[in-house]
């Protein structure tokens, strides 16, 4: 059986589930060829500020895009709405597992019937929500790192996903100004984020043993490898919760880990130090929330 793939899909919109750091910024690439995107989130306030940052991004985005011509981003509530013609839906809802698997076996009733469907998570493959779903073969993960300055995303089958899904999806997503890379075996942590996890692991390790402190790792990091920041910088960036969310996935997975860095994550989010979305992390540099 030959699984369907999207017909038509320059005149249909794109839908974006979660308005949330990395959802709006989604929204934002797949407005660059001059077409719809729908967000859609519970969250209505949430919802219309990530309209707000991808309409003001765009014009700036879409002319680095090779062809690209701004699009129009807007707000759904319902989400059944919001996907009714598209021709991908992009998950980007908090790494909560439950939550996961409630929004994709709502979208396979939702979703046309030759939609992609995909997730953003950036530490659950896609297998553990789509497995017990009846069309998992046009299911996938898509996860994309922080665009537009990061335009890099692992595209990674859920176990099912059909061959030609995988290839339009690496054809395709480069005219919206992305470079998909393909991972090729099922990996917790993609390609990247794998190998971004064991240096965030070892220097929260180094810091929670009392070897040095976030400034001079960071310090160290950003020297000899000439990058603007450091891990430590980086995870506040990220969110310490979400850091915390994933290093936890990771340890239920390899119980082996060491507990040190989810113990030193603990008690920053115990004193409220979240990172930049609360005005202070590792670093207390940044604006305060108002």
């Amino acid at each position: 059986m030959v699984t369907a793939i999207p017909q038509d899909y320059r005149n249909r919109p794109v839908a974006v589930v979660g308005a949330g750091t990395l959802g709006r910024r989604i929204a934002l690439m797949f407005a660059t060829r001059g077409g719809q995107v729908n967000i859609t989130d519970p969250n209505a306030e949430q919802g219309e500020q990530g309209v707000v940052y991808a309409m003001g991004e765009l014009p700036a985005v879409a002319a680095r895009v090779d062809g690209g011509t701004a699009g129009t981003v807007g707000y759904v509530r319902d989400q059944a709405e919001a996907v009714q013609d598209a021709w991908l839906v992009v998950e980007a809802v908090p790494e909560k597992l439950e939550l996961k698997k409630q929004i994709f076996a709502q979208l396979e009733q939702d979703c046309p019937a030759d939609a992609i469907i995909s997730s953003n998570s950036s530490s659950y493959a896609s297998r553990l929500f789509t497995e017990d779903l009846r069309t998992n073969d046009r299911m996938l993960n898509t996860h994309f790192y922080m665009p537009p300055a990061a335009i890099t995303l692992d595209v990674m089958s859920d176990g099912h996903t059909a061959p030609e899904v995988i290839d339009f999806v690496l054809r395709t997503f480069p005219e919206y100004g992305l470079r998909p890379f393909h991972c090729r075996k099922e990996s917790t942590g993609f390609i990247f984020n794998r190998i971004w996890a064991a240096l965030k692991r070892e220097s929260l390790e180094v810091v929670y043993a009392g070897v040095s402190v976030p400034e001079d790792v960071d310090a160290m990091f950003s020297m000899n490898f000439g990058t603007k920041a450091g891990p430590f910088r980086m995870m506040d960036q990220v969110g310490l919760d979400v850091v915390l969310d994933i290093e936890e996935h990771y340890a239920q997975e390899n119980p082996q880990l060491p507990e040190g860095p989810r113990i030193l994550l603990r008690e920053y989010i115990a004193d409220g130090k979240l990172g930049v979305k609360s005005g202070a992390g590792f670093y207390d540099d940044y604006p305060k929330p108002s």
